[in-house]
């Protein structure tokens, strides 16, 4: 296990190695000269150089690869050109609302979702299962800045339970959460009914009914539990993708957070904010991915990740 547990965190960091090498190259893959279109075309001479100097673009490429990792390792992630703080100041700043939205969206979709998709597979081919894979479809399809815009209308504008955007306390996070614990929901919901559907059918959960077991406990501690890991891989690569920041939502509520500050250094053209945010968004990933792996072993046992391979 302990060796697994390595192997995993040395593809990471290998991972997070390339990671870094395209975050860098961001910067080189604008046609033309990066600094005069940060800068705009009205920038001087002495302005281009003099900024050209400050990202080190006046080095060879290799050097600038070297002080630019040197950097990241040390938490170091640039200055922003258009507030010129520290970019992992403004991230750490950033982060807190994010994570906030995403434990919160989380939440909703792990009730409505598994909750919904328990309740089709018990109930499967009836009326109520039909609905519910209606709307994990319609769900599915439905584009996340509609669905934002539609419950800020409904609820803030119309009935006014909800404030309209810019907040961060309880009341401004219900309709985001809501938005995005929506979306992640219909797609939860439908992999939960697939699994529980595969698992009620096999003979071990007929014994179980058979000797007079509820049918709550049969749903949940013998057929639920053998449905959890792909479940709980799809909540971790949904958790993280929240973490990263969810921009489009993000955006239609204005809510502070990862992805609203990553699209305004697209459009203010802060470059070093872009690899940032870049980088720590994938670097989430990474690392999200990696605790999935643990936690497979965690919850099935029969794994074996010491076995070789037949031939190896």
């Amino acid at each position: 296990m302990k060796q697994y547990i390595l192997k995993r965190l040395l593809s990471g960091v290998i991972v997070l190695f390339g990671l870094s090498v395209f975050t860098f190259m961001l910067i080189h893959f604008i046609p033309g000269d990066p600094v005069r279109i940060m800068l705009g075309q009205r920038a001087t001479v002495e302005q281009i150089e003099v900024l050209r100097e400050e990202l080190g673009l006046n080095k060879p490429l290799v050097l600038q690869y070297v002080n630019y990792a040197s950097g990241v390792i040390k938490g170091d992630l640039g200055t922003s050109l258009k507030t010129g703080r520290p970019v992992s100041t403004e991230i750490a700043e950033r982060f807190p609302a994010t994570a906030k939205m995403a434990v919160a969206s989380l939440g909703v979709a792990v009730v409505v979702g598994i909750g919904l998709g328990v309740l089709a597979a018990r109930f499967k081919d009836t009326f109520l299962d039909s609905l519910i894979m209606t709307f994990s479809t319609f769900g599915m399809a439905l584009p996340g800045f509609w669905l934002g815009l539609l419950v800020i209308l409904v609820f803030s504008v119309h009935l006014g339970w909800f404030p309209i955007a810019g907040g961060t306390g309880f009341m401004d996070i219900v309709l985001p959460a809501v938005t995005l614990g929506t979306l992640t929901a219909t797609a939860l919901s439908r992999l939960t009914r697939a699994g529980m559907v595969e698992v009620l059918s096999n003979d071990y959960i007929r014994t179980a009914r058979a000797k007079g077991m509820g049918e709550r406990i049969v749903l949940l501690r013998h057929a639920f539990r053998n449905v959890m890991i792909p479940i709980v891989a799809v909540i971790g690569l949904e958790f993280a993708g929240l973490l990263g920041g969810a921009v489009i939502v993000e955006q239609v509520f204005n809510w502070p957070g990862i992805g609203t500050l990553a699209i305004q250094a697209i459009s203010s053209r802060d470059f070093p904010m872009i690899q940032g945010t870049t980088l720590f968004i994938g670097a989430i990933y990474v690392l999200v991915v990696i605790l999935i792996d643990v936690l497979y072993a965690i919850l099935d046992p029969r794994i074996d990740y010491t076995a070789k391979r037949e031939g190896a």
